[in-house]
């Protein structure tokens, strides 16, 4: 039996009916490279089965003390039943990218039983109309409890149910799990009065060691290493309200050649900066179209690992906080992308000089009654609508996947989409994963304040466009410029499982399930899309699509592009 700590505790007390505080992804599997090409579900429990003892995760409850006197502890589940834990669904006909959004959606919203191991995986069949994608495919929802898992720990339960090669034996490591006997409320109440006493002594120790990072930051201040900005306190916009108990999820994958190349626009720029100044962008267009935009910078938080290589296997989560203005007051993508560069290295300076793990640390010795009672009154007064939000927009969370084919049951990974938790005044939140030399944004959000997720991707890929084109014609000499531009937005790669061609009747190519179905609007013409979904296979490029682009281009589609229609089909 262990304790959760402060930060791990936090969500078990965050917990709600409309504010389910699990993580997850969408994954999609090509049974292809399985034996017989072929994978039944009782192939997967088997699978599962083999390989449960290489993840503390998969066998362990949550087990609160009485009134939430103090932290929840883990204890080896005695019923525990995997087949309880993995789950099986199809899609009903015509089985397209649409519609796995939904019923990821719809699979998400639903809170996880805490009276068992926290955790969910439901095989979905049935993806027969998702362009790109190999008839006989599968997905794979994934709902892991954010107690259990931060997004590292969260790659090594990833690592844990698969393998390298399809054809790899089960793991000869001996299963030497043992069940527990679930603590009465006496023990428990026992035990919190024990913590209760030396708990003072433990916040003695965190201040200790984080005053030498707190002077340290007072210095960075006043020899301006670093600035406090009222830009890192953001304004309040439509994402940041009470939420409802409904989700909406999409993503698009792109390649991470096309992202190194924009981060070659600003020196020393980060992959992760060209992914905030893409998200950046696309909130600004969402915005715009809504007539809702700040003069105020957006800002996202943006977590950091503080893991170390022994706690790599470890439960819960290892992690401190960074906010990353978004720069979504700049019209143009390259000071855009400039602007965050600038913005985050302030912020990391800032993060360096007081420790992160220091962060990590304080939270660990809060008191759990005081977390517990703060959570739930900040929802149940719904602060979040008065005014009483996060001072970010959004999260941004860059979570590093294998750069090798993985393979899990026999069949190939193809592609993942990150999903992410949500919480009053939190009503947008940005994954970013890689795999196989591609990049995936995808995003999760309350329905009911986002409620057109098809128009959101579409901002979304047109602000990566926009800042594909700025290093495509960086790249070129300056006689070259002016037909360099139509050349790099014909060459912009992104994979759009469900993007219809303009004028075309059957939809084109698509290799991922990172990639999803985004409807032309009436107002706007689609930019070309190139290559479709997940695996790097030879595949046709946007050339074709783009000669069908006019000459006059509009305003800006995000402007153009408003939607009343999509919100009702999306509510459907």
């Amino acid at each position: 039996m262990r304790q959760l700590q402060g930060m791990d505790s936090s969500f078990v007390a965050m917990e709600t009916r409309n504010s389910p505080m699990h993580i997850g992804s969408i994954l999609i599997y090509n049974p292809e490279t399985a034996p017989g090409g072929f994978v039944r579900f009782k192939d997967i429990l088997n699978f599962f089965e083999s390989r449960k003892q290489l993840s503390r995760t998969i066998r362990q409850r949550l087990v609160r003390v009485p009134f939430d006197l103090d932290h929840p502890y883990w204890v080896e589940d005695p019923d525990f039943d995997l087949e309880y834990h993995v789950r099986h669904v199809a899609l009903p006909k015509p089985g397209d990218w649409r519609q796995l959004c939904i019923q990821a959606s719809r699979i998400f919203a639903r809170p996880l039983d805490l009276d068992r191991p926290p955790w969910e995986f439901t095989v979905i069949e049935g993806l027969e109309n998702v362009p790109g994608v190999a008839k006989g495919s599968y997905a794979m929802v994934t709902k892991v409890h954010h107690a259990a898992i931060d997004g590292m720990s969260g790659v090594d339960l990833l690592e844990a149910m698969h393998t390298l090669r399809p054809d790899d034996p089960p793991p000869q490591t001996p299963d030497t799990w043992k069940p527990e006997k679930i603590p009465n409320p006496v023990e428990l109440l026992g035990k919190s009065y024990f913590n209760a006493v030396t708990n003072p002594l433990k916040q003695l120790e965190v201040a200790a060691k984080a005053a030498p990072g707190l002077a340290k930051a007072i210095k960075g201040l006043v020899v301006k290493d670093f600035d406090l900005s009222s830009e890192m306190v953001a304004p309040k916009t439509r994402f940041n309200k009470v939420i409802s108990p409904h989700r909406v999820v999409e993503g698009r994958s792109f390649p991470l050649a096309d992202i190194k190349a924009i981060r070659a626009l600003s020196p020393d720029c980060k992959v992760n900066d060209v992914f905030l100044a893409i998200i950046g962008g696309a909130m600004r267009k969402y915005l715009l179209s809504k007539d809702d935009l700040p003069k105020k910078t957006l800002t996202a938080m943006a977590p950091i690992s503080v893991r170390s290589k022994e706690e790599k296997g470890d439960m819960g989560n290892q992690v401190a906080a960074m906010i990353a203005p978004l720069g979504t007051h700049i019209e143009d993508p390259l000071e855009r992308l400039k602007y965050v560069h600038g913005r985050t290295t302030n912020s990391k300076a800032m993060s360096e000089a007081m420790g992160a793990r220091n962060m990590t640390e304080m939270s660990k010795v809060s008191p759990a009654l005081f977390m517990a009672l703060g959570a739930q009154l900040y929802t149940r007064l719904g602060l979040a609508n008065r005014g009483v939000g996060p001072i970010f927009s959004t999260v941004v969370t860059n979570v590093p996947g294998p750069p090798v084919p993985i393979y899990s049951s026999g069949a190939r990974l193809e592609s993942q989409m990150g999903l992410l938790c949500l919480t009053d005044g939190l009503g947008l939140g940005h994954v970013v994963q890689s795999y196989c030399g591609e990049a995936t944004i995808a995003f999760t959000a309350c329905r009911e304040i986002l409620p057109d997720p098809e128009f959101y991707i579409e901002c979304i890929i047109e602000s990566f466009e926009e800042l594909l084109a700025a290093a495509r014609v960086v790249d070129t000499k300056p006689s070259e410029k002016p037909a360099a531009t139509a050349k790099a937005k014909a060459a912009v790669k992104v994979k759009t499982p469900a993007a219809a061609k303009p004028g075309a009747k059957t939809k084109p190519a698509a290799k991922s399930a990172s990639g999803t179905k985004a409807k032309a609007k009436p107002a706007t013409k689609p930019k070309a899309k190139a290559k479709p979904t997940p695996r790097p296979k030879a595949q046709p490029k946007a050339k074709a699509q783009a000669k069908q682009k006019p000459q006059a281009k509009p305003k800006s589609k995000a402007q153009a592009a408003k939607k009343p229609a999509t919100a009702k089909a999306n509510k459907k």
